[in-house]
């Protein structure tokens, strides 16, 4: 299919919803989140879209945001972004004596209190608007905002792994070890954030990322997002 047919099909797709998107637009600032299976350049494709929403509309910014969820967190609980980010994507829980060691120091803070900081982050940059946040159980997190748009990335197996050798110059076998190491990580922020798993009727659009370009997506994106209304 064509990207022109594409369009056509989204077009229609969405305007047999739009009575119900319009009556659920808020007057929120516009908002995208972007899911993505390891591997589908989802951080490329927010900053490439970034920039052309920037490009076409300077006097607002639209602004990326990933990694910067755990170093705001890490500054409200005065801890290390590494510390953040480990204790959210780990699956295993503290031991027994990492339990007695946590009572005797009162820095320690509970994984509940570095979730529920985490989510506020995440729920102050989606509210905050124009922003697209990659991950980080985004779509979960600003669900009820009404002028968002839910984007999925997927991807072949073997795109993705062609994708993290040239990425991080990793040789086949461990790019296949990195790509199930970073998806267990992901379900364990996941669970912990929001004890949510992903569903596809949480997305607006499930794009293969193996299917277009860069610059067809971003069309996609922009199409969808108008045709929803949350930005002219």
């Amino acid at each position: 299919m064509s990207s022109n047919l594409l369009l056509q099909y989204l077009n229609k797709r969405l305007v047999e919803n739009e009575p119900h998107n319009s009556m659920n637009v808020s007057a929120s600032k516009p908002l995208i989140t972007i899911s993505r299976e390891v591997g589908c350049n989802g951080v490329k494709l927010a900053n490439l879209l970034a920039e052309n929403l920037n490009r076409k509309n300077p006097p607002v910014q639209w602004k990326v945001i990933s990694k910067e969820v755990f170093f705001e967190s890490a500054k409200e609980l005065n801890m290390n972004p590494e510390q953040i980010r480990k204790t959210l994507n780990q699956r295993e829980k503290f031991t027994f004596e990492e339990i007695i060691k946590a009572f005797n120091d009162k820095r320690y803070k509970s994984e509940q209190t570095i979730a529920k900081t985490t989510r506020e982050v995440i729920y102050h940059f989606a509210t905050d608007g124009y922003c697209i946040i990659v991950g980080r159980a985004g779509n979960i997190i600003a669900k009820d905002i009404k002028t968002a748009l839910h984007i999925r990335l997927i991807a072949p197996l073997e795109y993705r792994i062609k994708t993290i050798m040239e990425n991080n110059q990793l040789t086949r076998e461990k790019a296949i070890e990195f790509i199930r190491k970073v998806e267990v990580e992901r379900v364990a922020f996941r669970e912990t954030i929001f004890g949510d798993k992903i569903h596809e009727e949480m997305f607006d659009l499930i794009l293969n990322r193996d299917s277009f370009s860069n610059e067809e997506m971003i069309e996609m994106i922009e199409f969808a997002a108008k045709k929803k209304g949350i930005f002219s």
